[in-house]
């Protein structure tokens, strides 16, 4: 009989205390998210063979990835229920989209790494060649027509996302009117894609269609709050970019995106 292999040590922990778990090990079981039943599901395993938990240690690698990234203008949280939706924000700092303040979800397929590409979806359709206008979601098949696994990575369709604002397609649309308004008439294309803009800032500062504690939220600028909340934000910026997964709890405030931008980076459990 062939005994059980010895689990791998844990990984070492970051300046907070906290670990990364061992890594998998078929021999050993593991209980997670128990509240949550898209973790619980065991037919959303994947050909890896680990269920949930390698999908689990592989969505903490995926997001210290785009932490490592540094992509600017772009913030990201996992959501409270399952590490299988992402919520968002782009900010387009220039070009024919600068200005914009896009909110967004990513939902990751149950069986990933195995399953098709994630979904990207803005909560507010923004006027763009390869966004659907009635539900906001952004074509990434053209860039990823497959998923790969240990190839394609969550950050490189985050990136993907903003990189469509300063190099705009119009093959194959999924918005004909943007695409024809860019191609024959800008100054039309430009009126509109105004008015677009105001209409997703406007956006922000209603509830988020996300049902998520953790998604982002918008007020307006409180003098009474937000400058001391700024301070902290500068101070502990080296600590959140040392961090893992984890992420402690912080009030962010870029400022030189949006005054009155203001959401709160939580634990995630």
């Amino acid at each position: 009989m062939m005994s059980a292999s010895p689990s791998p040590p844990p990984r070492p922990s970051g300046g907070d205390g906290r670990q990364l778990p061992s890594i998998p090990n078929n021999s050993t079981p593991y209980t997670i998210h128990q509240n949550s039943s898209r973790m619980n599901n065991h037919n959303n395993r994947g050909s890896n063979g680990f269920g949930p938990f390698f999908q689990e240690y592989s969505m903490m690698a995926e997001y210290t990835q785009l932490q490592q990234q540094k992509i600017p203008g772009v913030y990201v949280m996992p959501c409270a229920k399952t590490p299988l939706v992402w919520s968002g924000l782009i900010f387009i700092r220039q070009g024919l989209y600068q200005s914009a303040a896009l909110r967004f979800t990513l939902t990751i397929p149950d069986n990933y790494p195995d399953g098709s590409c994630p979904k990207f979806v803005f909560e507010f359709p923004v006027f763009h060649p390869l966004v659907n206008p009635e539900t906001g979601e952004l074509d990434v098949t053209r860039a990823f027509p497959r998923w790969r696994r240990n190839i394609n990575h969550l950050w490189q369709v985050i990136l993907y996302a903003k990189r469509v604002f300063y190099k705009v397609d119009t093959k194959s649309p999924l918005n004909m009117e943007a695409a024809t308004l860019f191609e024959n008439d800008m100054n039309t294309f430009k009126q509109r894609l105004a008015k677009n803009i105001e209409q997703c800032k406007e956006r922000l500062y209603q509830p988020p269609s996300l049902d998520d504690p953790f998604a982002l939220r918008f007020s307006q600028w409180n003098e009474a709050v937000h400058p001391d909340s700024k301070k902290q934000m500068l101070q502990t910026s080296q600590v959140s970019e040392k961090s893992n997964f984890f992420l402690p709890l912080h009030t962010i405030l870029p400022s030189a995106d949006l005054p009155t931008f203001r959401f709160r980076w939580e634990k995630f459990r």
